[in-house]
């Protein structure tokens, strides 16, 4: 064997000896990323998706930016992230509607946020809050406001047709046997303002949404629809402590992308998310936002969305929810 033959030889074993690590090295993106966010800027879905936005970036080493495609309550961005391409660039901001309620009221979309996507991870999750109205409402606890709602009828308030804040409200007329006037309000800033406005006597809204006001006392808050108490109004009770026994009803927020996303782009995606949402300073934005850092292992993710729609969309169709 020549040196000339030897060293092309050694060449290329060099480079065979080198391609299962060339293999092994983790996917990185060379492009910015976009997170598509199904509400309008300002509500607490775009600002969860910008506090995480932050962190993932650096995680990444590229730009995260934030893009709002409301509508069809939050269906037009879910339909938009299930068509791009599965290159880990477009990543769909989750939440319980767009997982557990969307693919019944928009059933001909084509689009089912449980089939279509995988789950990166969790980010937080927040309560409703069953809150009366001072004026219209006597009730300070919950058995009291059984008693009352028995007694006379009621309008509640929600902040829309199939929403979180209106199933909240379904599992809760359902289990208690009450019935009340269903006003539905295109988002959380409308209901609030009629419940301030005393236009409804009850409604269920985030803690992101209505916790100021009921600090300020403008809303008289009964309990919340977690297992847990908020962090935000440690002195509200949870519907089980309230007397509900089986209520949990939480609504929580999730990164995913197109079920077709190679797995390699996947693993290297949650991995960069499990890390930023971990951050010290992740949580405290969270929790300022009255959002709760919610952290799953990787490999529970699917089963968790799983239950979560499946309790969601039952809720939803003995309430017989329908589009506005």
């Amino acid at each position: 064997m020549t040196n000339t033959t030897r060293r092309l030889a050694l060449a290329g074993l060099g480079t065979l000896l080198a391609a299962p690590a060339l293999r092994a090295q983790p996917w990185q993106p060379t492009r910015p990323l976009r997170i598509i966010v199904t509400y309008p800027p300002g509500g607490v879905n775009d600002i969860v998706g910008r506090i995480i936005a932050e962190p993932l970036s650096r995680e990444l080493g590229q730009p995260v930016l934030i893009e709002n495609r409301a509508g069809a309550g939050g269906n037009i961005g879910t339909v938009a992230a299930a068509q791009a391409e599965p290159d880990g660039l477009t990543i769909l901001f989750g939440t319980t509607a767009l997982f557990g309620v969307n693919p019944i009221l928009y059933a001909s979309s084509g689009v089912d946020a449980v089939r279509d996507f995988t789950s990166l991870g969790m980010i937080g999750e927040v309560a409703n809050i069953l809150s009366v109205i001072p004026g219209r409402v006597q009730a300070t606890n919950m058995a009291a406001f059984i008693a009352e709602a028995k007694a006379r009828p009621l309008i509640f308030g929600s902040v829309g047709n199939g929403s979180s804040s209106h199933l909240s409200a379904a599992l809760f007329l359902s289990m208690t046997g009450i019935e009340a006037t269903h006003v539905p309000y295109r988002g959380s800033s409308p209901l609030v303002a009629a419940m301030l406005a005393r236009e409804v006597d009850f409604g269920f809204d985030t803690t992101a949404t209505s916790t100021a006001q009921i600090r300020a006392g403008s809303l008289r808050p009964l309990a919340v629809t977690t297992t847990t108490r908020a962090s935000a109004l440690p002195d509200v009770p949870t519907m089980q402590e309230a007397g509900l026994a089986g209520y949990d009803l939480g609504i929580w927020f999730n990164l995913g992308v197109p079920r077709r996303t190679p797995a390699p782009v996947v693993a290297r995606l949650a991995e960069a998310l499990e890390r930023a949402r971990n951050a010290p300073q992740t949580h405290e934005r969270l929790r300022t936002a009255f959002v709760e850092p919610m952290a799953l292992p990787f490999a529970e993710n699917e089963a968790f969305i799983q239950a979560s729609a499946a309790r969601w969309q039952a809720i939803a169709r003995a309430a017989r929810v329908s589009v506005d």
